[in-house]
C-alpha cells in the first residue's frame, strides 16, 4: 500500500488537470471554536460586559409593568348624579393581568350593578370621587376621570404602550443588524430618556398615549440589543445561565414596583403618577457612560467582515484577559491581518426566505411565543377571583403571577439542563396544553355529569380546580415564552440575529396585546380566545419536533451556517448511509416505452431494460433483489 501511493500521486487525471490539495480551514468563521478561546474564552472582560447588560434589566422590569399602576382602575363614589339616583358606588375588580385591570364596575342601592360602558344608567353621574387601591393617590385615570364612556381612552393607553414594543422590536431588530449593537443601544437608551421624561408632563390623555408608544419603541430597543450582545458575548456553556440571572432581574424589577408606587404617593407640588413615571425612566441616565465603556459586538464585526475594527477590538480584549496575541499558536491574528482587505458585507433579515430550514424554525419560534404569552392571559383570568375586593397596598394577584415567574425561572434552569432546550420547551408546551384542555373540559364535564344537584360543591369544585390550572398553566406558558424567545437568539445567525430576534420578540408583543383587546371588549369571547390557543399549543407540540437542539453547540454566524442547524435525524449516520446508497441507482441508459407496445408488452420491456441495466458487481452484492425484482418483470 505505501508503494503505491506515489504512483497515485504521479498519476495525471484524464481531463489533464491536476488535483489541488484541500485548503487550510479558516478560522475566522469559527468564533466559539477558535477566535474567543484565543482571547482567554469567558474571561474577566467579557464577565464585565455581561454585568453591565444585567444592569438595566431590573429598569426594564419598572417600566414594562408600570401600567398596573398609571392605569390601574379606581375605586368611585357618585357624589352628584345626574338622575334621581343617589349613593353610586365602583368598585373595581381584581386585576386580570400585570399592567391591566377590567372597567369599572358600579353598584347602587340595590338596583344592580354592571360595568360602566356608558350604555346604563349606572355611569349616569356628573362628579365622581375616585380612590386607587395600587398604592397611589392618584394616577391617569383619576386625573381625566376616564371612567364610563371614557373608560375606553384607558384601554388605548394600555395599546400604545404594547403597539409600540412591536414595531421597536422589529425596526431596532433591523437596525441593529445593519448598523450594529451599540448604536442601537444608545439611542434607545438617548430617546428613552426624552420620551419617558415626556410622558411625565402630559397635558391630557392623547398626549400621554403617543408618548407611551415612542416610549415602547425604545424600550424595545434597547432590551433587544442587550438580550443579543449578551448572547453573543458568552461561550456555548454561559449563555442560558447568563441569560435567566437577566430574567430573574426583570421580575425583580416587578416585585420592587408597588414598594415604589407607595414611595411615590401624597408626593407634594406634583402627582403621584408623574413622580413614578420620572422615578421609572431616570434610572436609565447610568447608561450614558455605556457610549464609552461598551463596545460594539465582536462576533457582529466579524460576521459581517469589519476586520479593522475587529483587530483593534480582539487586541483591547486580549490586553484585558491578560493574554499575549504574540505568542498566541493558533494563528487566528496572521489569518485577519490578511482579511484586512475585505469590504464589509451586511445581510437583511428578508434574505431569511431565500433558506430551506431556518425560515421554518423562525416561524415556528414565533408561533410558539405568540402561543405562550395569548395563552398566559387566558390561565391569569381564570385565576383571578371576581367577586374579590382589592384592598390598600395589598396586591395578591400581582404578587402571586410575580411568585409564579420566579418559581419559572427557578424551574427552567434544572429542566433545560437535564433536557435541553428543545426537550425542555417541548415538555412545557405539552403541560400548558393539558392544562388548558383539563381546565376547559374537565370543568365543563363536572357542571354537566355529576354534582348536579348540589350546586354550592360544583361551583366550589370548579373554582379550585380552576384555580389549580391556571397556576400550572401560567407557569409553563411563561417557560414556553422565556425559552421561545432564547432558543430563536441560539438558532438565528449572527448576521440576521437582531432581525430574527425581533420577529419573535414582536410575535410575544401580540400575544400580549390580546389582554387589552378582551378588555376593551368588556371580556366578549373569552372562552372563544381560550380555545383558539388552546388549538395552538396542540400545533406546536407537532412543528416543536422540526427544531434542532443547539445546546453546547456554537453560535451560527452566517447563513449556510444557520441553514446546516438542521434537527439530528433518528437514524444512526452509519445506518442512514446505508439506507441512502441502495436508493442510488442509475437509470441512464433506461429509454422510454414506444407508443405502440400494449400495456403488457410495454412493462415487460421496460422491466427487462432496466435490469439489463444494473451493474454486474451490484447484481452480486444484491442478488435477492434482483431475482425478485426479474421474477415480477416475468409475472407482469
Amino acid at each position: 500500500m505505501a508503494a503505491g501511493r506515489p504512483e497515485a500521486q504521479d498519476r495525471t487525471p484524464e481531463n489533464g488537470f491536476t488535483p489541488l490539495e484541500h485548503p487550510t480551514p479558516r478560522l475566522l468563521p469559527h468564533i466559539d471554536g477558535s477566535v474567543l478561546p484565543s482571547l482567554g474564552g469567558f474571561g474577566k472582560h467579557q464577565k464585565q460586559l455581561v454585568v453591565l447588560t444585567w444592569i438595566p434589566a431590573l429598569f426594564i422590569g419598572f417600566s414594562q409593568f408600570s401600567d398596573y399602576f398609571l392605569l390601574a382602575q379606581p375605586n368611585g363614589t357618585c357624589v352628584q348624579p345626574l338622575a334621581n339616583e343617589s349613593n353610586w358606588t365602583a368598585a373595581s375588580p381584581p386585576v386580570a393581568v400585570a399592567g391591566g385591570a377590567p372597567a369599572l364596575q358600579l353598584k347602587g342601592n340595590g338596583t344592580g350593578e354592571g360595568y360602566g360602558d356608558g350604555s346604563g344608567l349606572l355611569c349616569a353621574c356628573k362628579e365622581w370621587r375616585l380612590e386607587l387601591q395600587t398604592g397611589l393617590s392618584q394616577n391617569v385615570v383619576t386625573k381625566w376621570n376616564l371612567v364610563c364612556d371614557s373608560a375606553w381612552k384607558v384601554h388605548i393607553a394600555k395599546f400604545s404602550l404594547l403597539v409600540g414594543s412591536i414595531f421597536g422590536y422589529l425596526v431596532m431588530g433591523v437596525m441593529a443588524d445593519w448598523f450594529g449593537r451599540h448604536p442601537v443601544l444608545i439611542l434607545s437608551v438617548l430617546f428613552m430618556l426624552v420620551f419617558g421624561v415626556s410622558v411625565a408632563f402630559s397635558v391630557n390623555v392623547t398626549m400621554f398615549s403617543t408618548l407611551r408608544f415612542f416610549e415602547g419603541f425604545c424600550l424595545a430597543g434597547l432590551a433587544l440589543s442587550l438580550y443579543v450582545l449578551r448572547i453573543e458575548l458568552c461561550l456555548p456553556g454561559w449563555r442560558f445561565s447568563m441569560t435567566m440571572v437577566a430574567s430573574f432581574l426583570m421580575v425583580g424589577g416587578q416585585l420592587l414596583m408597588p414598594g415604589v408606587a407607595a414611595l411615590c404617593r401624597n408626593w407634594p407640588d406634583r402627582d403621584d403618577w408623574q413622580v413614578l413615571q420620572i422615578v421609572i425612566i431616570s434610572p436609565f441616565v447610568l447608561m450614558l457612560p455605556y457610549v464609552w465603556i461598551f463596545p460594539e459586538s465582536l462576533r457582529w464585526l466579524l460576521a459581517t467582515q469589519h476586520y479593522r475594527r475587529s483587530k483593534a477590538m480582539m487586541l483591547h480584549i486580549a490586553r484585558k484577559n491578560q493574554v499575549d496575541m504574540t505568542t498566541e499558536p493558533s494563528g487566528v491574528l496572521t489569518e485577519l491581518e490578511q482579511e484586512l482587505h475585505k469590504r464589509p458585507q451586511w445581510t437583511c433579515i428578508v434574505k431569511m426566505m431565500s433558506t430551506r430550514n431556518l425560515w421554518k424554525n423562525i416561524v415556528v419560534l414565533c408561533v410558539n411565543s405568540l402561543t405562550g404569552y395569548g395563552i398566559h392571559h387566558c390561565f391569569a383570568r381564570s385565576m383571578m377571583d371576581p367577586e374579590a375586593q382589592p384592598t390598600a397596598l395589598c396586591h395578591a394577584d400581582y404578587y402571586t403571577m410575580a411568585g409564579i415567574a420566579v418559581a419559572t425561572c427557578l424551574a427552567l434552569c434544572p429542566a433545560v439542563g437535564l433536557m435541553g432546550r428543545r426537550g425542555g420547551l417541548l415538555t412545557f408546551m405539552i403541560i400548558t396544553a393539558l392544562a388548558s384542555l383539563l381546565q376547559l373540559g374537565l370543568l365543563n364535564l363536572i357542571g354537566k355529569y355529576s354534582l348536579r344537584h348540589d350546586t354550592v360543591l360544583r361551583d366550589t369544585l370548579n373554582r379550585k380546580f380552576s384555580v389549580a390550572f391556571s397556576i400550572i398553566g401560567m407557569f409553563s406558558s411563561h417557560a414556553v415564552s422565556i425559552l421561545s424567545i432564547f432558543f430563536c437568539a441560539e438558532i438565528t445567525p449572527t448576521v440576521i440575529r437582531g432581525g430574527g430576534l425581533g420577529l419573535v420578540l414582536a410575535s410575544a408583543g401580540f400575544g400580549m396585546l390580546t389582554a387589552p383587546i378582551m378588555e376593551l371588549h368588556n371580556q366578549k369571547g373569552y372562552f372563544l380566545h381560550h380555545v383558539i390557543f388552546a388549538c395552538c399549543t396542540l400545533l406546536c407540540i407537532i412543528c416543536l419536533l422540526l427544531l434542532p437542539e443547539p445546546r453546547g453547540q456554537p453560535l451560527p454566524e452566517s447563513l449556510a451556517d444557520g441553514e446546516t442547524f438542521t434537527r439530528q435525524t433518528l437514524l444512526h449516520p452509519g445506518e442512514q448511509h446505508l439506507l441512502l446508497a441502495k436508493s442510488d441507482r442509475d437509470y441512464s441508459r433506461v429509454h422510454d416505452t414506444p407508443l405502440h407496445l400494449s400495456a403488457t408488452g410495454g412493462a415487460t420491456v421496460a422491466a427487462a431494460t432496466a435490469l439489463a441495466a444494473v451493474p454486474a458487481s451490484y447484481a452480486l452484492a444484491t442478488g435477492g433483489e434482483v431475482i425478485g425484482n426479474s421474477a415480477i418483470a416475468n409475472g407482469v
